[in-house]
């Protein structure tokens, strides 16, 4: 949760091909939490298949990953929708536009996505420093 990475959602499409687009995210505790718009590509599929994966990777070395697997569930409910919104629009934005961000992306038309992992891998240290 240090610095700005963003993650790459993985879905599964109607013909079961995948679909990667990265996504800003927060922790709730265990859970991965995020904002899409409900005519997103991954919302569409999420509706259907709510199967993802999440890759996040840290391009400095000694370079670190987590992968999570886990399911989603999807929320239109206000004040959560821009309790998070604004909570997301802070980390990546700045405190200071937390607001702006958070009433753009937490509004009617979008959703709150939250992931429930099921399965966690990563490491710390991929070049073996």
């Amino acid at each position: 949760m240090s610095g700005t990475l963003t993650g790459k959602l993985a879905t599964v499409r109607a013909d079961g091909r995948p679909h990667v687009a990265p996504i800003w995210f927060v922790l709730d505790g265990d859970d991965i939490l995020f904002n899409t718009a409900e005519t997103s590509v991954k919302a569409k599929n999420l509706q259907r298949d709510t199967r993802v994966a999440i890759s996040v990777d840290d391009q400095v070395p000694p370079y670190s990953f987590v992968i999570v697997e886990g399911f989603a569930s999807l929320s239109a409910e206000p004040e959560e929708l821009l309790k998070w919104a604004k909570a997301i629009g802070g980390r990546y934005m700045g405190l200071e536009r937390a607001d702006e961000f958070g009433r753009r992306n937490g509004g009617p038309g979008e959703w709150l996505v939250r992931v429930r992992p099921t399965k966690i891998i990563g490491s710390d240290d991929t070049v073996g420093y």
